[in-house]
């Protein structure tokens, strides 16, 4: 690796040199769209010399451009395959810790689809949070939509139940309209239920094939339900899962999770900003927080904007929408302070 400086720009730059010619052309992707988005989100340059790669820029994008390709270049040498998304999630990670290492976040494989699709966590809470369901028996994943909460808990629960660690799975969520006022839906019990468990079903059969998915629904191996059925049971020998669990009273809350039996786990997930609840009820997620915090065997990972991997726009509109709130709950200038007023004002009064 060669340093250089231009003293009058400001500017730097770096070479760095790898080995494997057919590594290099994996590392900088199709038609160089990883160096593209490496140089957007870090905000230096990159040109190509055969095995060499030159970084221009000031010294900080220099440093953190370097780790990213080099740890990248060394997931590929694991037979890790890098796309451009993989290079803003590196950057996120890296920008917020320098120590970070990339290869113990992606190459941790929670588990692999039918399709052969690698399900791996993308941010250093997501690695946290499927550590923390491996280790606790109840989990509660907390934060905004996007972040993968529900989506890693269900491939943690299809894993387990591949591996024979567990005799079934169980997917609940509250059957609660968001917003929205939808009349009597037509049809019997499991038809008229059934819209609100559509994102489960999603998931799954992201995971399983379509086939293999119902099989398993029909034996009951794979159960989707909504939380109210889950009143007067125990589950032994399950993964449970409850999804949009901030649309959960207190009560249902205490109710699923004294569900639980022998050789169990259970994945809250939830979004305390998008509760669907009538006003004055209280969240049973945001209520749990409180109540079992500090119990041994529970475990609580909270996500933030940076954990997004939905669409690039998922990110901004959540941080919108938070900068939108923080301007709200800000306390109003009162009308007898307000000097444009001129009523009420107490040196206007003093001065009579």
């Amino acid at each position: 690796m060669v340093n250089k400086k231009n003293m009058k720009s400001g500017i730097e730059s770096k070479k760095l040199s790898f080995e494997d010619p057919k590594l290099v052309r994996s590392l900088c992707g199709e038609h160089n769209s990883n160096l593209k988005k490496l140089e957007d989100k870090v905000g230096l340059t990159v040109n190509v010399r055969g095995n060499e790669f030159i970084l221009q820029g000031r010294d900080w994008e220099i440093e953190l451009g370097a780790k990213i390709l080099l740890q990248l270049y060394e997931l590929i040498q694991h037979n890790y395959p890098i796309y451009d998304s993989d290079v803003e999630y590196a950057t996120r990670i890296l920008s917020g810790d320098r120590s970070a290492d990339l290869k113990q976040i992606f190459m941790d494989r929670v588990y692999i689809t039918s399709s052969k699709k690698v399900i791996a966590p993308k941010t250093v809470n997501q690695k946290d949070y499927i550590d923390s369901i491996r280790r606790y028996d109840i989990v509660f994943g907390v934060g905004p939509a996007g972040t993968g909460k529900t989506y890693l808990a269900m491939a943690m629960a299809v894993s387990a139940l591949a591996r024979k660690e567990i005799k079934r799975v169980v997917l609940a969520r509250p059957a609660v309209e968001a917003g929205e006022h939808l009349g009597f839906l037509p049809g019997d019990l499991y038809e008229k239920v059934n819209p609100y468990l559509r994102p489960l079903y999603d998931a799954l059969h992201d995971m399983m094939e379509f086939e293999d998915a119902s099989r398993m629904i029909q034996r009951g191996v794979i159960e989707v339900a909504p939380l109210a059925f889950m009143r007067g049971r125990t589950l032994n020998d399950s993964f449970v899962i409850l999804d949009e669990a901030q649309n959960a009273t207190t009560d249902q809350m205490k109710m699923f999770l004294t569900r639980l039996g022998f050789s169990s786990k259970a994945v809250i997930t939830g979004d305390v900003t998008q509760t669907d609840l009538p006003n004055g009820t209280t969240s049973g997620l945001i209520e749990a927080g409180k109540i079992l915090r500090g119990i041994e065997g529970i475990g609580f990972l909270y996500f933030g904007r940076e954990d997004v991997i939905r669409h690039p726009l998922v990110q901004e509109i959540i941080e919108a929408y938070e900068k939108a709130e923080q301007e709200r709950s800000k306390p109003k200038p009162r009308p007898d302070t307000d000097p444009r007023s001129g009523r009420n004002d107490p040196e206007r009064i003093q001065s009579r």
